[in-house]
């Protein structure tokens, strides 16, 4: 007893000295930090453990896995820090994922994102800055250019928002006449001439007002408006009397008459490009297209880009019709849990008895006249089946649960597929009649659990969804002369569609299959003796019950914004004059009559009205 101690004291020695290796410890104590939240030390850890032995591959495999999941979460939390304006904590945490792996691509456009953002940020700052000044046009050119680089800055958003917002209240003018314009003025006219109207305007105003060549100078206007702006007084002098206007510097603006060939001439065009981040190119230059009747429309697929020349009014409404189109499809998680419960009780209780006696003389069941004569004790067998007796006490009780948890995320209309089994082959042969040869083709067969789910997200946070679920299973295979196999296949099936709340689960059950199968084996007579032909008798008895349940929840991860009001509800000019900006509500009496002919006047003569008073 003692010499096997002795013997086995160094392998046990060397047993626990390899148990409490330093890369061992370190391997641990890595673990252990990692569970703590000390990722980057346990990390460390391990890497020296790896290092150490570097052929241990769970040291390796630990190492990459839980390196790939340290830097996924940070990843993940510096875009949340991003997204709500943390840069400070955005840039730490991108710090953190490149202290793990230098080369990550993802970490590295993070750090570049994040200059770009407060590079962006700081450039909203001077917006505000030109705006309090009163610089709309220059608070306007910068925030187009941060929102061309990113369309989301939602600083940048608010802050057009509030412009337009304030825009939305005054029609738009030029702002070098702003100040003239919004002067307020009382005008009462009938059968004026419209150029010493206008003459009037200018001389209240301080403004200059140039005519084309092809307005009529005997045109007649009457208008009678009071305490209103110039600028509605000039826009109801340019309404009824089909005229039109351009701004030619801080004090001169053109009249001009409101014709196809005259608008071609006068009105200025600009060229606006629109990359769109969600919407369908084809889709939204159809909306242009069909609403605003744009002159000129490029796009390219590739870029999702969108270019349109038009001009300013009309471009304006193009980039309020595609904020309104251009959103983020929803997505909802869809969390399913399908189990198939399983029940077996089988029972096999009684005494059996051989089913078969027989008795065989000689061999075989033949013999001679000489081993007749010859015969002896030897010449007659008798046979029994094995076994001879046996008591059966069998019962068995089985539950079977099979579950399957997939979580999968899909967008709105999309469908997901789930398939979660094997794939049987199927050998086809075609033998051809000329000339008697076969050829073989392999189809395959999907077997085990299907489903399909097509959800439709709407903006009241419900799910509609239709599903459509498959169990299969192979019953019996069938072997062909050929040597090919076919299969014979139990199938159950549920198609519906349904609408639940977001978090809200529902099951679908009910999908049962029940199989009763008996058996009583009898000793003819005696089985069949009351109560003593239990003794005699082997009941065989099997239940089995199957049940499909089907759990579904979804969960919205993103559904349509919808858009402010300001891109929800818009003026749109007229059907002539798309994006024109209309007549403003302050204008409180205006009549006008139709222009009728009138003869030339006399050189001498000056033409006065037959009503003329003006009020400042």
């Amino acid at each position: 007893m003692k010499l096997i101690i002795v013997i086995f004291m160094p392998f046990a020695m060397l047993m626990a000295g390899c148990a409490t290796s330093p890369s061992s410890r370190d391997f641990q104590d890595g673990r252990k930090l990692i569970a703590a939240g000390e990722i980057e030390q346990g990390l460390a850890q391990i890497e020296h453990a790896s290092k150490a032995e570097p052929y241990n591959t769970e040291y390796r495999e630990t190492l990459f896995r839980q390196r790939e999941l340290a830097v996924n979460k940070m990843i993940v939390e510096a875009e949340a820090a991003r997204a709500r304006g943390e840069y400070d904590a955005a840039e730490n945490a991108f710090r953190r994922v490149l202290a793990l792996d230098a080369g990550n691509p993802h970490a590295r456009e993070g750090m570049d994102g994040v200059k770009a953002d407060r590079r962006r940020r700081d450039g909203v700052s001077q917006a505000q800055s030109m705006l309090d000044k009163g610089d709309i046009g220059g608070a306007k050119s910068m925030l187009a250019d941060i929102l061309a680089e990113d369309p989301k800055q939602q600083d940048a958003l608010a802050l057009e928002k509030h412009i337009d917002e304030a825009a939305a209240q005054n029609a738009k003018i030029s702002p070098v006449l702003d100040s003239a314009f919004g002067k307020k003025i009382t005008l009462e006219f009938q059968d004026a001439n419209l150029k010493s109207v206008f003459d009037v305007i200018s001389r209240v105003s301080g403004l200059n007002f140039v005519f084309d060549k092809d307005v009529n100078p005997a045109q007649k206007a009457t208008i009678f408006v009071k305490n209103t702006s110039i600028k509605d007084a000039v826009k109801v002098l340019l309404v009824t009397n089909q005229l039109e206007e351009s701004v030619l510097d801080a004090n001169t603006v053109l009249i001009y008459p409101n014709t196809a060939a005259k608008n071609r001439d006068y009105q200025e065009l600009v060229v606006k490009s629109f990359y769109l981040s969600n919407a369908d190119v084809k889709v939204t230059l159809e909306m242009i297209k069909t609403i605003l009747k744009a002159k000129d429309v490029f796009t390219d697929e590739k870029l999702n880009l969108i270019v349109i020349r038009d001009t300013a009014d009309v471009v304006n409404l193009a980039a309020k019709l595609i904020a309104a189109e251009d959103l983020a499809q929803p997505e909802v998680v869809l969390d399913l849990e399908v189990l198939e419960v399983s029940t077996d009780h089988l029972s096999n209780l009684g005494t059996q008895f051989p089913q078969q006696i027989g008795a065989s003389l000689g061999t075989a069941g033949t013999f001679t006249l000489n081993q007749w004569r010859n015969r002896n004790s030897n010449m007659v067998t008798f046979k029994v089946t094995d076994p001879a007796l046996a008591l059966n006490l069998k019962k068995t009780d089985t539950d079977t649960k099979l579950l399957a948890n997939p979580r999968i995320r899909v967008k709105d209309r999309e469908k997901a597929k789930i398939h979660i089994g094997q794939r049987l082959p199927v050998i086809t042969s075609i033998v051809s009649g000329t000339t008697a040869t076969t050829s073989e083709s392999v189809n395959y067969i999907d077997v085990g659990l299907k489903l399909d789910v097509q959800p439709t997200i709407r903006l009241d946070e419900q799910v509609d969804m239709k599903v459509e679920l498959e169990v299969s299973n192979v019953l019996q295979t069938i072997t062909l002369p050929s040597g090919s196999q076919v299969y014979t296949l139990g199938t159950r099936n549920a198609s519906t569609s349904l609408r639940l709340k977001d978090g809200e689960t529902q099951v679908l059950a009910g999908l049962i299959q029940n199989n009763e199968t008996s058996a009583v084996n009898k000793l003819p007579g005696f089985g069949d003796i009351p109560l003593l032909g239990k003794l005699f008798s082997s009941d065989n008895a099997d239940k089995t019950k199957t049940e499909l349940v089907l759990l579904i929840t979804p969960h919205i991860v993103r559904n349509v914004t919808r858009p402010d009001a300001i891109y929800g509800e818009f003026p749109a000019g007229t059907e002539n004059a798309v994006g024109d900006v209309p007549v403003s509500q302050s204008v409180t009496t205006v009549e006008t009559r139709p222009e009728a002919p009138q003869p030339a006047p006399a050189a001498s003569a000056p033409v006065a009205p037959a009503v003329r008073r003006v009020r400042q």
